[in-house]
């Protein structure tokens, strides 16, 4: 599986180059304003979006920045701070004041620059008058727990936020504000990322609340209570405070995809892009790719080996055992693993492209038609480690996990699925 492994390794390499922040800020620096330059960063990637942005930057700038502890870089002028990722801390609240702060006094001859990736909603708590960071920190625990896909986590989390759903960008008013995006959700919806601090959408609080008891997301009833109220309402993005800014995603899991398939056909293998839009159980969706997989491998349809399909999106899990550790990519791949048992000349990796799949330190895993037979023969079982959502731990097993560290961008999860004529190897 050597060779294999490094081949796959080297699409996700390609993906993440696409990515780069230099590369993906370039083609969109707003021009200097009369005033002040002001840089707010928010998400995974955001200190390394800022690097990138003071190296292109033709002029005086001030701001800050907020990524995940153990993200941070370093900035000649910009304040690096950093904050807990997935569920919430005390150091997030601080770093939403701060990026408040930063904007605050402007006028309409200064510019805004938001420099927003994923992981966002996790970095800046900021919760509204008569809700505590406890209640918000046991809103994103319900949230992660259910199985939800991340535009409804998204709308649900705005409507119990002083930060999302735009907020952040009515407090640079008058100033003009301009988003610079890496999407890394489905669709490429700018006011998705990070729940939209600076991008506001239409989902009101009846929408939200419709969204809570579809997925039976148990939420605290003062969190509940809240989002009733007339007080979550959510600016209108037909507000004029919004009509002169602008948005741009700048890097995508679209881009990153086409990226990799370019690399895999110069090196001789047809790839083929599925989607950069998948969600769903994480289990479920690699069920799915792995009966492609088997379709080719068996029959040539509807692709014919060799071939690697490749994919986006963002999985979701829904927890159900009591202890196990592992994120939506490893979870995938012990479900493909699962259904390709057996089975030769099939390779797959899963990863995310931010460099940590759940709160382990991998970015995902690699897996084949033998995993599930070494499993089995190491004295573990595939189904066990499924119903305690412990990926992290079969894979760990097998020696399989993937982990580059931190990539210093996020534009998603990305699946790469090589089948091979039958035979080879």
């Amino acid at each position: 599986m050597g060779l294999d492994k490094s081949f796959l390794a080297g699409l996700f390499d390609a993906a993440v180059a696409a990515a780069d922040p230099v590369q993906a800020l370039r083609a969109h620096l707003p021009e200097r304003p009369e005033g002040r330059t002001v840089v707010i960063g928010l998400g995974k990637g955001a200190a390394q979006l800022a690097q990138a942005f003071e190296q292109l930057w033709d002029g005086p700038l001030e701001g800050v920045v907020v990524t995940r502890y153990g993200y941070g870089a370093p900035c000649a002028t910009l304040r690096v701070m950093e904050a807990a990722h997935p569920v919430p801390d005390a150091a997030g609240m601080a770093a939403s004041e701060a990026l408040f702060d930063a904007v605050r006094g402007l006028t309409e001859h200064d510019l805004v620059v938001a420099l927003v990736c994923g992981g966002g909603s996790a970095l800046l708590p900021a919760p509204p008058d008569g809700l505590t960071l406890a209640e918000e920190q046991a809103l994103n625990r319900a949230l992660l727990a259910s199985g939800a896909p991340i535009g409804v986590m998204n709308a649900i989390r705005k409507h119990a936020s002083r930060i999302k759903g735009g907020r952040l960008a009515a407090a640079c008013a008058p100033a003009r504000v301009v988003s610079l995006i890496v999407s890394d959700v489905p669709g490429d919806d700018p006011a998705q990322v990070a729940s939209g601090p600076t991008v506001p959408d239409a989902v009101d609080a009846r929408a939200a609340l419709a969204m809570i008891a579809a997925w039976k997301i148990a939420l605290p009833e003062t969190v509940l209570a809240h989002i009733r109220s007339a007080a979550s309402a959510a600016p209108d993005p037909r507000d004029p405070v919004f009509a002169r800014n602008e948005v741009h995603v700048i890097a995508s899991a679209r881009i990153s995809l086409e990226a990799a398939a370019a690399r895999a056909e110069a090196q001789g293998v047809p790839a083929v892009i599925l989607s950069d839009a998948i969600e769903g159980e994480a289990r479920d969706v690699g069920r799915v790719h792995a009966a492609l997989a088997r379709e080719v491998a068996r029959r040539n349809r509807p692709f014919v080996a060799p071939v690697v399909m490749l994919s986006g999106g963002e999985t979701t899990v829904t927890l159900r055992g009591d202890g196990g550790r592992g994120g939506r990519n490893t979870e995938f791949l012990l479900a493909f693993a699962q259904a390709v048992d057996g089975l030769a000349g099939i390779h797959a990796l899963a990863a995310d492209t931010d460099g940590i799949d759940g709160t382990e330190d991998n970015a995902g895993a690699f897996a084949d038609g033998t995993s599930a037979g070494r499993l089995r023969d190491s004295g573990h079982d595939a189904m066990t480690a499924l119903a305690r959502n412990d990926a992290w731990g079969a894979f760990d097993q097998l020696g399989d996990l993937f982990s580059p560290g931190p990539t210093g961008t996020n534009v998603n999860d990305f699946r790469a699925i090589l089948v091979r004529p039958e035979g080879h190897g």
